[in-house]
């Protein structure tokens, strides 16, 4: 039967008139119980205006229902099994993060997970207001091969090591706090000193499909900086990390820079690239594997590869794209990592297999691999 009223509200665990001010006491970060037939409904709260619920990329726009004439809104949201996701309000023109949700990334969004999704720990709760810390050394990387001016943010774990290059390095500082996620990961035993390098993208598909400026500027200008920054560091051994496009960029420099890139943490490569696949209509209806798949056959020698490779077990049409480079990186002869995540292409579910995978590329060949993720 399907409940109305304040009934519906009743199910979630929630009491009393919506709207009234016990009831906004009460009230809390999305609720999910179980749906009939699997997974799960969500509940979501606003308090005020009209408003639009809209998730980074697992569902499109969901628009919030008003109870009566009360200040109350709200959407109850089917998930499936196993989904971590980004979400932000959308009020007139502003965006916004859930007030009612501790979990935040960055200052308008806010992050939910489904009862049975894997716990992230390491990664704190960070509410719209928090203020992220951010690595006191500093490099001014101007000119050289990519023109142009960028900051890039340098922080020891432990003390430093080698050197894990984080691309979309202002995505891991400003929405997602990767310096104090491995500071929490080291100090528990789960990561080796390392030496983070975030590094900003300024023009993403530019820089990141299947051109080689960014890894000559990487090895060449960038690489040097950090060396001479008085930050204890290892750049000569390097992981690169990268999701996205940044995924598919980190493999393309493992293909064809092999004496620079030998080791990667890959989280929903975009693989389905091609030249000229970003412009059409159906960006991942092309051949699957794209470009790479193409690189990959014609013949590659990547036995000096160690590789893991992650992608959100939502994401339905990135799969067939990932599987096969996937597959063809183990023939040629890298030492390969698979695992699915709970999540769609979203920052919020790579972040996990960010930490697990950056151990696992520098990790002694003889050590026990990390068991696999469900699923796979």
């Amino acid at each position: 039967m399907r409940l109305v009223g304040e009934a519906a509200f009743a199910a979630f665990g929630l009491s009393g008139a919506p709207g009234t001010d016990a009831f906004w006491a009460a009230a809390g970060g999305p609720v999910s119980v179980p749906a009939e037939g699997g997974g799960w409904t969500t509940l979501f709260l606003w308090r005020g205006s009209p408003a639009t619920l809209e998730f980074e990329s697992w569902s499109g726009p969901v628009p919030l229902r008003r109870f009566g004439q009360t200040d109350c809104w709200y959407a109850r949201v089917r998930m499936p099994a196993r989904l971590r996701v980004t979400y932000r309000f959308l009020a007139g023109d502003a965006g916004h993060a859930d007030p009612f949700n501790p979990a935040g990334a960055g200052g308008d969004r806010s992050v939910a997970a489904t009862p049975d999704a894997p716990a992230q720990p390491h990664w704190p709760d960070l509410g719209p207001d928090a203020v992220l810390p951010l690595p006191r050394t500093r490099l001014r990387w101007a000119g050289g091969r990519l023109g142009g001016r960028r900051t890039v943010r340098v922080h020891p774990v432990g003390g430093g090591g080698p050197v894990v290059l984080l691309l979309d390095g202002d995505d891991w500082l400003y929405l997602h706090p990767a310096v104090t996620a491995f500071d929490a990961a080291h100090a528990a035993g789960e990561m080796p000193p390392v030496t983070l390098v975030l590094l900003p993208a300024r023009d993403r598909e530019a820089e990141f499909a299947g051109r080689p400026e960014l890894w000559e500027a990487v090895r060449d200008e960038l690489l040097p900086l950090v060396a001479a920054s008085g930050v204890p560091a290892d750049p000569g051994r390097l992981v690169v990390a990268g999701q996205s496009l940044g995924g598919l960029s980190a493999l393309y420099a493992a293909l064809e820079f092999p004496a620079l890139v030998t080791r990667v943490a890959c989280q929903s490569g975009s693989f389905w690239w091609a030249p000229g696949a970003g412009r059409a209509a159906d960006p991942l209806g092309g051949p699957p594997g794209g470009a790479l798949a193409g690189r990959l056959r014609a013949g590659a020698d990547l036995s000096g590869l160690r590789i893991a490779f992650d992608v959100g077990e939502h994401e339905r049409r990135m799969l067939p794209h990932c599987e096969l480079v996937e597959t063809l990186t183990e023939r040629a002869g890298a030492t390969v990592r698979v695992s699915r995540s709970a999540s769609d292409h979203d920052r919020a579910g790579w972040r996990q297999a960010l930490l697990r995978d950056v151990a696992w590329t520098l990790a002694a060949p003889d050590e026990p691999d990390a068991p696999p993720a469900p699923g796979r």
